[in-house]
């Protein structure tokens, strides 16, 4: 009798310290104390413009947060060839962003709510440090994806770019959620719900900076990724967000007007 209630008591304080674990551990911030070679920083003639004004670095990648939405309007990045490794990471516990002003949304918002911790800079492009791996684990650079979509038409695109990245070489890369006003939220802080995602990928080192853009519904989809080609200037109009607003009208109207997908192996 004496241990089952000392078995019975060792349970409920397994119990009761996996609960507080759960729901109230955070790691230390995620941080690179060491400068590193492949540190990625997106140049202002290729970041949009931010209809928050909350500007947020990181070594490899940057965005512009809504707290609103509770989530990134944008995030920005370079992929270089050098970054595509298959070196295997420990993947880390998602934690509130330090950099942004209002503190970015807690990944608890998330559980039981049917939707992935979508990234927007993929983890997956991240992998050759164990720093930049840890930093795509800021709350800021996640989204509430569908996770079939997540997992499917979302990470075909991903894919996609990387296969992109060995042929053209570095890929500036520009992705979101759309966010307007009437989206579903989820979880306490009320995280929206974007009903589509956008991708941008441009060649950065290419002298006619090629580009294309996605928008894709927020649901599995079996189309190919060429159907969901958008020019810059409707990519625009659905988001509210000017791309390209630091280039000259003339690299604007020649890119940014129609679909130009000639040159993209898909």
């Amino acid at each position: 009798m004496k241990n089952k209630t000392i078995y019975t008591i060792l349970f409920i304080a397994c119990v009761i310290g996996f609960w507080v674990f759960e729901n109230f551990y955070t790691p230390a911030m995620y941080s690179n104390p060491n400068i590193d070679a492949k540190k990625a920083v997106l140049e202002e003639e290729f970041r949009p413009e931010s209809t928050t004004g909350e500007l947020v670095f990181h070594d490899y990648y940057m965005l512009s947060y809504s707290e609103p939405h509770e989530q990134a309007e944008w995030v920005g990045y370079i992929l270089k060839k050098e970054h595509l490794t298959y070196d295997d990471r420990r993947r880390p516990y998602f934690i509130e962003d330090p950099k942004v002003s209002s503190k970015s949304a807690d990944w608890r918002n998330y559980k039981g709510s049917g939707y992935d911790r979508g990234h927007l800079c993929p983890a997956g492009d991240r992998r050759f440090s164990e720093y930049a791996y840890k930093e795509t684990f800021y709350t800021s650079n996640i989204s509430p994806q569908d996770r079939e979509f997540n997992a499917g038409i979302w990470n075909r695109l991903e894919q996609q770019i990387r296969s992109w990245c060995k042929r053209y070489g570095d890929l500036v890369v520009i992705t979101g959620g759309v966010l307007e006003n009437g989206l579903d939220e989820i979880g306490e802080e009320d995280v929206d719900v974007p009903n589509a995602f956008y991708k941008i990928v441009l060649r950065r080192n290419d002298p006619e900076h090629k580009l294309v853009a996605f928008l894709i519904p927020n649901q599995e989809n079996k189309k190919p990724l060429s159907h969901f080609l958008i020019s810059i200037d409707e990519l625009e109009e659905e988001t509210g967000i000017n791309f390209f607003s630091k280039q000259p009208e003339t690299w604007q109207s020649g890119r940014e007007s129609g679909i130009n997908a000639s040159g993209w192996k898909f």
